[in-house]
């Protein structure tokens, strides 16, 4: 989830240069659904595993922070283990936590929570999801074990849904919490200036009210994400194809200003 604002265009008047894209706009999460593959991870006899991680993860769950590698955003991950049914996670980079989680299961079994906090723009970014489950864990694993259907968000602040776009003839901007990029429709990749896990963009135009960008990340295309804005500039429609992952999240975006 992430995009947002502004560069400017000049010498021709403002109205003609106006595209449906411009201006900021925020994620309506009653409108999100995910779909795709588990996610699919577990805490057995001191150990968590994520199998559904890229690269799969095996490290002590000790409170500590494991070294990992391969991961753009995080070099280290620690999982603390909270009770038998709730364990947090928290992912640094250089030192730094940029990611932290907090995973809950219900009475039942059958639904995780989950409470998270973004440290990766200007501002902290939290929210809180839900999964379903498809298998149990291991006999004897914390109660989070198993494989999980991601659902929509259930919460979020302002900074986690805001984003500015802009649109010009030969290019496109965005602007989310420190994090952006101005591309042009050329089929190169550029970088998202302030994302610590190095991002690049290549955008191309499909039409006036349609755009599609791919992600990059350690050589890997990991988002192709399709935007659609309405012809009346009010609504945008977003299609996230997680390829690292095999998830699909779309969603509505309304416009703030």
């Amino acid at each position: 989830m992430r995009r947002i604002l502004l560069s400017a265009c000049a010498l021709l008047p403002a109205l003609a240069l106006a595209s449906p894209f411009d201006g900021t706009w925020k994620t309506d999460v009653s409108t999100m659904k995910v779909t795709g593959k588990a996610d699919t991870f577990s805490v057995l006899n001191g150990m968590y595993s994520c199998s559904s991680c890229d690269p799969a993860i095996n490290i002590k769950a000790d409170g500590k922070d494991q070294p990992v590698t391969g991961h753009a955003y995080y070099d280290t991950v620690a999982v603390v283990v909270l009770s038998p049914s709730s364990v947090q996670i928290i992912n640094k980079q250089a030192g730094k936590q940029i990611f932290g989680v907090i995973y809950s299961v219900s009475t039942d079994g059958k639904t995780l929570t989950g409470k998270f906090t973004d440290y990766t723009g200007s501002q902290v970014a939290t929210g809180s999801f839900t999964e379903t489950r498809r298998t149990p864990g291991p006999a004897g694993a914390n109660g989070v074990s198993g494989s999980w259907q991601p659902n929509p968000l259930t919460s979020a602040n302002d900074t986690t849904l805001t984003v500015a776009y802009q649109m010009t003839n030969d290019s496109f901007s965005m602007h989310w919490n420190g994090q952006s990029y101005n591309a042009k429709f050329d089929g190169k990749e550029y970088p998202v200036v302030g994302d610590p896990g190095k991002t690049t963009v290549i955008l191309k135009k499909i039409n006036p009210n349609t755009v599609q960008e791919t992600d990059h990340r350690l050589g890997k295309v990991t988002d192709d994400i399709h935007l659609a804005a309405a012809a009346d500039g009010k609504t945008l429609q977003v299609t996230d194809h997680d390829m690292i992952h095999d998830q699909i999240t779309t969603y509505t975006m309304t416009k703030q200003q």
